[in-house]
């Protein structure tokens, strides 16, 4: 790939990234209310569904959502059920200050991976930013391997960038927060944000 065409690719990704869709909105609310606890996980599945819509787009398989849209419809309406059931949580959670507090954006790391995945896949934003920006971009039917390798690694990094940067964000803004009413209203705060998550994607 032409080094001017990857700085396209990464400068548009950025734009984005930085607009506050379904996956920043949560994103910041996981980490509001976990910490940056088990955070990883979440961003690496966000990063890996988005790099699978882009190798679709890649690929010149934008007829496979159509092809395939009961598929499709599935992952994002359970992403969309996911998300609801985290605010749910988030607005009954106990408002504990220190202590270990059951947070419901918790579990193992495989449960913030099918969570981070399922928004990912889910998200309308990005089926539409892979299958239908990025070709027009750039010519994708003169992709080869080498291409497709290097517009993924450009993707990791700058979303990594992005991502973590919103992460630090986030969790300076939680380290103000020492009180219960504080606490109380973060949780509802994230819970809110994680339910417009959930209505940004199934209006999308």
């Amino acid at each position: 790939m032409a080094p001017m065409a990857l700085l396209i690719f990464s400068g548009a990704l950025i734009a984005d990234s930085l607009s506050p869709g379904p996956t920043v909105t949560a994103l910041v609310a996981r980490v509001l209310a976990r910490g940056v606890r088990d955070v990883l996980p979440f961003l690496i599945a966000i990063w890996l569904g988005e790099a699978i819509w882009l190798s679709l787009g890649v690929a010149g398989l934008a007829t496979l959502a159509a092809t395939f849209q009961t598929v499709f419809q599935a992952i994002k309406w359970a992403g969309v059920a996911y998300l609801l059931y985290l605010a749910w949580r988030l607005f009954t959670r106990a408002h504990n200050v220190g202590g270990n507090v059951d947070a419901p954006l918790a579990g193992p790391g495989l449960t913030a991976f099918a969570s981070g995945l399922s928004i990912s896949l889910g998200n309308p934003k990005n089926m539409l930013f892979y299958l239908t920006l990025v070709p027009s971009l750039m010519d994708m039917t003169v992709v080869t391997t080498t291409g497709w390798l290097e517009l993924v690694s450009t993707l990791v990094v700058t979303l990594a960038t992005v991502d973590l940067c919103w992460t630090l964000l986030a969790a300076r803004a939680k380290t103000f927060l020492q009180n219960s009413r504080t606490i109380r209203r973060i949780n509802q705060i994230s819970g809110g944000m994680m339910a417009l998550a959930a209505a940004a994607i199934a209006v999308g």
